[in-house]
């Protein structure tokens, strides 16, 4: 199996799919990082210290690659600063806990996870995040990690970072999905040379939202006719919509059916046709609303 690449403007190929662990349990995720890549044809995995489970995926490489039935430098991992980390003393501490964790010598992609910063009672405290990112920069420099970028940041985040840094983010990790395309942030990214990671891909509700009225995206009948068309489930319709925006998608599970059922949308194409039907379904809707988490509004 090829997996479809991006090219990162480091030089760097990151692989298209990957598998999300945001919200993959204890006991599990190990697991299905196993399975992802050493059974399925993964070869991207997509971490984050806030998950809270970044040592059971270290306990899963470590193991896979002693067996050496994958190898390290073929594997793409990504990992994220948390938002009481942001003091430039803490980066790189930070980063070495997760490398700990994950049993690594270096990470491939290292992303600062939201703009705000917080002191270790969750309150929000003003580090200008250019600072932040300056500590970021020195990571690549000494070799921790290979790229650096940013998630949920909106165009204004990103143009007032731009002026003030050396290093151009890789990547901007943000939710997107026939609900919330984002064509202008996905637009002003590629003008940039940043590109794009769509979390929460098939529209599945995230912790807070888990009693939201709106339907479900996975059972859309615009989504399930195409999938119907194609003979494909409704979950490969959604990740080949974004495949085909030149995004690339974590859809996150453990269960290894479904592990084997998401990367097999790298096997076919929308039309354009198709594509523009899944574009007009835009509400647009947020399943991950942080204002609901801080209190502040986040977005607008």
């Amino acid at each position: 199996m090829v997996l479809p690449m991006i090219e990162l403007n480091t030089g760097m190929n990151m692989p298209q799919i990957g598998l999300g662990t945001w919200k993959a349990e204890a006991g599990k995720v190990g697991e299905a990082v196993r399975y992802a890549l050493e059974e399925a044809g993964y070869t991207h995995i997509d971490c984050a210290a806030i998950y809270e489970n970044e040592a059971e995926i270290g306990e899963a490489l470590s193991s896979v690659f002693s067996r050496g039935s994958v190898k390290r430098e073929d594997v793409f991992i990504t990992s994220k600063l948390w938002n009481t980390e942001h003091d430039p003393t803490r980066v790189r501490h930070a980063c070495e806990k997760t490398l700990k964790d994950l049993q690594l010598d270096y990470l491939d992609l290292y992303l600062m996870h939201w703009r705000i910063a917080q002191n270790d009672t969750g309150e929000i405290i003003d580090i200008p995040f250019e600072e932040t990112w300056q500590a970021m920069e020195m990571l690549v420099e000494t070799g921790l990690v290979r790229a650096i970028g940013v998630s949920n940041f909106t165009e204004d985040m990103l143009t007032s970072l731009l002026e003030r840094v050396a290093i151009v983010p890789a990547m901007n990790q943000v939710e997107m999905h026939p609900y919330l395309p984002q064509e202008s942030l996905r637009a002003f990214c590629h003008e940039k040379n940043i590109h794009i990671t769509a979390y929460s891909p098939l529209g599945r509700p995230g912790g807070q939202h888990e009693g939201d009225p709106t339907p479900k995206l996975i059972d859309h009948p615009i989504v399930m006719s195409i999938a119907k068309a194609y003979g494909k489930t409704p979950a490969q319709v959604l990740l080949r919509f974004g495949l085909d925006r030149g995004v690339v998608v974590i859809p996150k599970s453990t269960t290894p059916s479904r592990i084997a059922e998401n990367i097999d949308a790298i096997s076919f194409t929308l039309s354009q046709e198709d594509i523009t039907k899944l574009l007009a379904l835009e509400i647009p809707h947020r399943y991950v609303e942080p204002s609901l988490w801080w209190g502040i509004p986040y977005f607008s």
